[in-house]
């Protein structure tokens, strides 16, 4: 019998480390090519439908911002998390309390109009999504609870309370009995970047701004230092008085922060008013581009962009080729997948290793049998 074993490298190749995303993604376009083949659709033309036409036009630029700007946000907040090995898996919970809380001034007090609504907004949606990823890390520190599983849950948690708000007591009454709340008003609204050119609004730079200050914390000061120790070796980081505790907080708060921005800056801008669903799955998608952009922030710009573009081709295929737009998410999927796989066989080669087979209950008694007459 064989089988097969992981075995770590003494020592990665620095090439291969670079190049892995953009392996990932060649293998992502081959395995694109045979499914939409499949599907009895020229991979060309569906490419081209895809990747090409959806950013050929300035005005399709700005959609591009929009949808890329919360990727960004969250995951940069994510990178820190990962790199200092805690799993936030959560990031979409945290994204839509950061929705709930930022809309608290315009759905509840709808009067207060003024230069100092968006700002209270935004900081009441760092202030929801840094409070909502505190549950999974209160559990992690307290009572050593995985916290893969409590951030995922608290998702849904998530969803169905933002569900009942919208059809319950935040429901629109001039709404027609549609599950949404009242049209934020103009001081509640991010303003548009360049009106006359398209929607792109000030989203894409919270997104860009926070990924430089991460990367310079992260690069540049002693907290991200303090990240990478305790993520690469927890020992290490221990003798060298850094509390894994104050980590685990530190860590889910600012990825809840950033998620609970991204939620607001959401909801204010692309959308205008809190609904049912206010995210087509920002905080799962985010964790491929974490992992596109190698934890490195500002690689998670670029990769950002390219998750962003995958669901304006799935949109686009869709209505061109009628094709469901789930295509776009079976891309993403195989995106991680050769991400995850490249990284593995960089870090790690497969070793075959054989198994003997274990002889015969009743061999073994007769070898034993003959050994002991031989002896006599």
């Amino acid at each position: 019998m064989m089988r097969l074993e992981l075995v770590k490298r003494p020592q990665r190749s620095i090439l291969f480390s670079a190049l892995s995303p953009f392996i990932a993604f060649a293998l992502t376009m081959i395995a694109g090519a045979v499914l939409f083949a499949l599907l009895g659709v020229n991979p060309l033309t569906a490419f081209n439908i895809y990747f090409i036409e959806p950013i050929s036009q300035v005005w399709q630029l700005h959609e591009l911002a929009i949808k890329a700007a919360p990727l960004i946000l969250i995951a940069v907040g994510l990178s820190v998390c990962y790199k200092a090995n805690i799993w936030n898996i959560g990031a979409e919970g945290q994204f839509i309390f950061g929705g709930i809380f930022g809309s608290i001034i315009p759905v509840m007090f709808p009067q207060f109009e003024g230069p100092l609504v968006l700002p209270l907004m935004l900081l009441l949606g760092m202030v929801g999504g840094a409070a909502y990823a505190a549950i999974p890390a209160l559990l992690k520190t307290r009572f050593n609870t995985n916290e893969i599983l409590t951030s995922l849950m608290l998702v849904y948690v998530a969803q169905l309370f933002l569900d009942w708000l919208v059809r319950g007591p935040w429901r629109d009454p001039q709404g027609h009995g549609f599950p949404q709340t009242i049209q934020f008003g103009d001081s509640a609204v991010v303003p548009e970047l360049m009106p006359d050119a398209g929607r792109a609004n000030w989203g894409i730079v919270f997104a860009l701004v926070a990924a430089v200050l991460v990367w310079i914390l992260m690069s540049r000061m002693l907290k991200g230092f303090e990240v990478r120790v305790l993520g690469s070796s927890p020992r290490a980081g221990r003798f060298a008085g850094f509390g894994i505790k104050r980590m685990v907080f530190f860590a889910f708060l600012l990825s809840g922060a950033l998620a609970g921005l991204a939620g607001i800056s959401e909801v204010s801008g692309a959308i205008g008013q809190l609904q049912p669903v206010i995210s087509p799955g920002y905080g799962f998608t985010a964790i491929i581009v974490a992992f596109l952009g190698r934890l490195n922030p500002l690689g998670i710009v670029a990769a950002g962009l390219v998750l962003a573009l995958t669901y304006l081709g799935g949109e686009a295929v869709q209505s061109a080729l009628g094709i469901s737009d789930k295509v776009a998410r079976v891309f993403q999927g195989m995106l991680l997948f050769f991400v995850l796989g490249c990284d593995t066989l960089i870090h790690y080669r497969i070793r075959l290793i054989g198994l003997a087979l274990a002889p015969p209950d009743g061999a073994v008694k007769l070898e034993a049998s003959t050994k002991l007459k031989e002896a006599s």
